[in-house]
Parts: C-alpha cells; sequence; structure tokens
C-alpha cells in the first residue's frame, strides 16, 4: 500500500507536487507562441554550418587567419581566461555567439567603450552571432569594478533617460558599422546565421523573482572565493566600505551571461580589462547552473554549447596611463551634443606619432598592410599628419556616419579643414538615426499639463506645427512613453520603456505618462524621439530658452485672464466676420480650430 504521506482525500484536493515540477510550473509562459520550423530554414542553416566548416578548414591549413589571430595582431586581447590554443580552437571550429555589456551610466557611449565593441565588431564581420547588452537593471546597483568610492545614486529620471539615448545610440552604431563593413567587403558571400542583436537586461530582471537566482544560482556562489576578489579586497580595505549591492553586483552579471547562454547560445563574454574578474565570475556560475540546473530539459539543451570562456581588451588610457571615461573626467563622448564631430576630429588628429599605428589598428578596419604602408608614408612626411588624418576620418565615419562626412581640400593631407555637409537623407526630409536632432530637451511644467497633445508634439519638435501634430495623432504615427497596460494604467516599471500610440485623451491625462515626476517621452517613426524634462515655469523663463508655439494662446477662451491682451483684442475684432457664415455656437468650437492653427501665428477666425 502506498505511503499514507503520498495521499490526499477529496477533502484535500491540492495534490503532490515535486520540486522539480514546481519549479517549471512557476516559470513565466512566452509571450509569443512558438513558430513552425520549415524546411527551407532548416536548409539554410545546413548550408551555413557547411560554410563555416569549410573556413575553418582553410584556418586550419593555413590559408586564412584564426579570428584569435586577427584580434591578437590588431592589439584587442588582453587577456584570455583558459589557455590560448584552447579559445583559438573553439573560435576556429564552432560558430560562437559573443557578447558585450554596457551599463547606461551616461547618456553617451565614449571612446573607451568602442574597444570592447571593435572586437564584436570584428566578430560580427567573420560570421558570429554578436550581442550588445545594455544593462538597464545591472545599472540601478552600478559596478563597482576598480573603484573605491561608490556610484553616486542617480534619479529614476536620469536613469531612464540615459538609457533610452544610450539604446538608440547603440541602434545607430550597429547600422553605422554594418554599412561601414560594405567598404571593405565583410559581406561577400554572406550566410544565414550571420547575426546581430541589440537587447536590455530589464526584459527578464524585471519580471524575475529573485527567489528563483537565488535557488538556482546561489548555491554555486561560495562566500571564500567571492570575499577574496581584488575588487571587493581593495574597497573594504582601502575605500568607503562595500554595499550588499555592489557585492551582488558580480552574481547579476553572472546570471545575465546565464540568460544570454541558455536563450541565444552565447557562449563568450568580451569586456574590458577591469571586467576580468566578473567574466571569471560568470564562467564559473554558467557551468554550475549547467550542471545543476532543476529542470532537466535545460540542462540538455545547453549540453551541446559546451563550456564558456572570455576574453579582455586593453583599456584606453593617456600618455600618463590614467584612464579614459567618466568617472575619470576626460570622456570623449560619441553623442555630437557631448563632444562636436569637430572635436572628435581634433582629438584623433592630435595623436602622437608613437600611438597613431596602434590606434589605427584598434579604431579602424584597415587591413594591417594598408596600415604599415599608411604609417611608413608618414613617417617619410610626419609634418603632414596623413596617418593621423586618416585616423579621424575612420572613425568619425564609423561614429557619425553620412551626417558628418569631412570634405577636405583637393590634397587630403592639407591639415586646414573641415567641412560639414548635411546629408542627403536630412535634405530629402526623412529621418535617420545619424541625422536626428536632439533627443534630450526641457518644457516648462504648464506645457505638459495645460496644452494639447498636438500642441506638446509641436512644442517639442515632433511636429512642424500644432496641425501635424494633430495630423500625426489621427495617423497612429506618434507615440509615448509609460504605461505598460492600457486598462490597469499600470505605470512603466523603472528601467524600461513602454512606447503607446498617442491618442486625442484629455488634456489632464498626459499627465499620467510622466515618468518620476519630471520625464515625458514621445516617438515619431523608428528613430525621432524627444526625451523632456519637465521644470518649473519659473526656472524655464530663467533660462532664456524657447519653444516652437511658444507665443500661440494658452488654455481655452473663457480664461481671458492667461492671455496676451492683443490676442484677446484680436479675437474680438474678428467677432463680426462670423456674419453670413456658420456661427460657431460655443466657444469651445473657437478652442478646436485654435489649436488647428498651422504654425502658431494668432488665430483670426476668418474662413
Amino acid at each position: 500500500m502506498a505511503s499514507r504521506s503520498l495521499l490526499r482525500s477529496s477533502t484535500r484536493p491540492d495534490l503532490y507536487v515535486c520540486a522539480r515540477c514546481a519549479f517549471r510550473a512557476a516559470q513565466p509562459p512566452a509571450r509569443s507562441p512558438k513558430r513552425c520550423i520549415s524546411t527551407s530554414f532548416l536548409k539554410k542553416v545546413e548550408a551555413g554550418e557547411v560554410k563555416w566548416q569549410e573556413q575553418a578548414i582553410e584556418v586550419q591549413t593555413g590559408k586564412r587567419k584564426s579570428m584569435l589571430t586577427i584580434l591578437e595582431e590588431r592589439g584587442l586581447i588582453q587577456a584570455i581566461t583558459g589557455t590560448r590554443d584552447a579559445a583559438d580552437k573553439r573560435l576556429t571550429d564552432e560558430r560562437l555567439g559573443a557578447y558585450v555589456g554596457i551599463d547606461p551610466t551616461a547618456s553617451s557611449l565614449h571612446v573607451g567603450h568602442l574597444l570592447p565593441f571593435m572586437s564584436l565588431f570584428w566578430m560580427y564581420f567573420h560570421g558570429y552571432q554578436s550581442v550588445v547588452l545594455l544593462g538597464g537593471a545591472t545599472a540601478k546597483i552600478g559596478d563597482p569594478s576598480d573603484r573605491l568610492t561608490t556610484r553616486e545614486k542617480e534619479h529614476s529620471s536620469t536613469r531612464t533617460a540615459n538609457m533610452v539615448n544610450m539604446h538608440y545610440q547603440l541602434k545607430k552604431l550597429w547600422g553605422n558599422i554594418h554599412a561601414y563593413g560594405q567598404n571593405y567587403g565583410f559581406y561577400e558571400g554572406k550566410d544565414f546565421n550571420h547575426q546581430r542583436a541589440l537587447l536590455n537586461n530589464n526584459a527578464w530582471w524585471n519580471k524575475m523573482p529573485m527567489l528563483e537566482v537565488l535557488q538556482v544560482l546561489g548555491p554555486g556562489m561560495r562566500m571564500g572565493p567571492m570575499l577574496a576578489k581584488d575588487t571587493v579586497k581593495n574597497k573594504m580595505e582601502k575605500g568607503d566600505g562595500m554595499s550588499f549591492a555592489e557585492f551582488t553586483y558580480p552574481i547579476m552579471q553572472a546570471w545575465d551571461w546565464w540568460h544570454l547562454y541558455n536563450t541565444k547560445g552565447v557562449q563568450v563574454q568580451i569586456g574590458g580589462a577591469d571586467q576580468y574578474g566578473n567574466i571569471t565570475a560568470g564562467i564559473d556560475a554558467v557551468k554550475y547552473i549547467s550542471k545543476n540546473h532543476p529542470d532537466p530539459v535545460v540542462r540538455s539543451n545547453v549540453a551541446p554549447l559546451g563550456d564558456p570562456f572570455g576574453f579582455t581588451v586593453p583599456l584606453l588610457t593617456t600618455s600618463s596611463g590614467a584612464k579614459f571615461g567618466k568617472s575619470a573626467g576626460n570622456a570623449i563622448w560619441l553623442d555630437r551634443e557631448l563632444t562636436s564631430t569637430f572635436e572628435l576630429y581634433g582629438y584623433f588628429l592630435r595623436t602622437s606619432d608613437a600611438d597613431v599605428g596602434k590606434y589605427l589598428k584598434l579604431f579602424t578596419f584597415m587591413p594591417i598592410e594598408q596600415i604599415d604602408t599608411l604609417v611608413q608614408e608618414h613617417q617619410a612626411e610626419p609634418s603632414l599628419r596623413k596617418a593621423q588624418h586618416t585616423l579621424a576620418r575612420e572613425i568619425v565615419e564609423i561614429i557619425a556616419q553620412e551626417q558628418h562626412r569631412f570634405l577636405f581640400r583637393k590634397k587630403p593631407e592639407e591639415p586646414a579643414i573641415l567641412e560639414v555637409e548635411v546629408d542627403a537623407a536630412s535634405r530629402a526630409g526623412y529621418m535617420t538615426l545619424n541625422n536626428r536632432p536632439n533627443v534630450n530637451i526641457q518644457l516648462p511644467a504648464s506645457v505638459v499639463h495645460n496644452l494639447s497633445i498636438p500642441r506638446i508634439l509641436y512644442a517639442c519638435g515632433l511636429a512642424s506645427s500644432t496641425s501635424d501634430g494633430t495630423r500625426l495623432v489621427q495617423q497612429n504615427a506618434a507615440f509615448i512613453g509609460g504605461m505598460n497596460h492600457k486598462k490597469d494604467k499600470v505605470p512603466m516599471m523603472d528601467g524600461s520603456v513602454n512606447w503607446t500610440r498617442v491618442k486625442p485623451w484629455a488634456v489632464a491625462d498626459t499627465a499620467k505618462y510622466i515618468l518620476h515626476g519630471d520625464l515625458l517621452m514621445f516617438r515619431k517613426g523608428k528613430h525621432n524621439i524627444r526625451v523632456i524634462q519637465i521644470v518649473p515655469d519659473e526656472e524655464y523663463d530663467a533660462s532664456g530658452k524657447s519653444y516652437p508655439g511658444m507665443k500661440m494662446k494658452l488654455g481655452p477662451l473663457s480664461m481671458l485672464d492667461k492671455r496676451s491682451q492683443k490676442a484677446r483684442e484680436n479675437l474680438e475684432s474678428h467677432r463680426g466676420r462670423w456674419e453670413g457664415h456658420d456661427e460657431p455656437s460655443s466657444e469651445d468650437e473657437i478652442v478646436a480650430l485654435d489649436e488647428l492653427a498651422d504654425d502658431g501665428t494668432e488665430f483670426r477666425g476668418s474662413r
């Protein structure tokens, strides 16, 4: 007879469930149904694998350089976890997935961030699956690596704005790199498995209980090795101490790698030299979960992926050895609003003769032979700074693409520059990631709380006029950030962005989409966004700034005390023009006509 401990009577409807089944049942269901895999898809995948094996044979026979050799020749390898030969063999034999993670602790990338990205871009050009991970969740904690002081706590609105700005900057960078690679023929014969992705770890951290992390990963993270890390010891002994949140940062980063390993097949992590400890911790975590995950299906799915590994790239330093970056206060930003394209060009134009060859290998995709020839020409006539001009031009091409193409005089080596050309896309009137205007603006609180949606779209620059804003709303072409559920009006989770189509709702409803009390976001199309900081009217007036439609009348006609005397006189003087026509039956109709004014000029009341 079965044990009574496993039996349940009819009066006790709850059934016995083992821990394994309980864990699987607790997993959130997939948001989208699984798609069927077609025969043509399988054929494309198979053809890609055949081509990869042919390429591996060419590497093994010496007809082609291996991926690791290419990165080493360009100085993009600082340290490799495990042995060099093992990593070289894995990169040759298998089409691995690789990723670079970055936390949006600032509104823009800087030059120092380019080095790990350059390694990833090289791998992408050679057919590896490449992922950029934006740390919307981990940015709330802050990476303590190589720091003696705790990062200053950012306001949630600043953090969200940084995340939005960096997301679109990374999209722009990926697009520019893809176009730039065509100049060197990297896509000739590209196969189906050549893929890239831009992800945000908010996608899983915002909906995953911490209990799952503790159950799955916690037993494998031993306190001894974690306390022995240099980052922990230095911050506790020489710095201002370490909080529990900072102590758990490597656990969050390790879980990110596990998620990418499990869902995307990412086996390689690339980071700066200060990330070596976090990378090794992630390797241990992924190995532990792969062998001890409570779900046997997960264990069987990841078994063919093999062990993860990683490598670091050199840190970009000044001539004195100081680290470049936001913390050091000497960052060269990639956002043209923070560092203009002219300043970016000038920075690399001032590269020393001793460093220009190294920088050409690090920051460009020029062949090594071409770089060596260019350096020799520069050494013959160093006053022309030909190598520095080439370096600056190549980097600007990667960062700014067609928006800022420098036009040299008849002789490219002449140091007198530079004329900036507005790209054809801007002249044609359509928006790209390279020619879009500044994302971050300020607007007074009265605009957000007292004006209709079309007039706000006009004020923030997404519409050319109020009537254009009305057209955008009517055509469902404008989006607002916030509220992740239309019916329940649930506020948007911190660190994530949900876009909702703008509707002709009441003026008061716009305030429901304000994030963190002072942030409002709009988007038109794919790339044209505005991150609006809401400031008090007095502060905005004192700044001397203005916005489109600023001189337009505010509020309904019944609130004449809020209108200028000139506007009231203008309205009264044209009342008689309605004679012989259908006179508006109420002040509301006049308000509606007023809001459809084209360009901010005063309403004239005539038909």
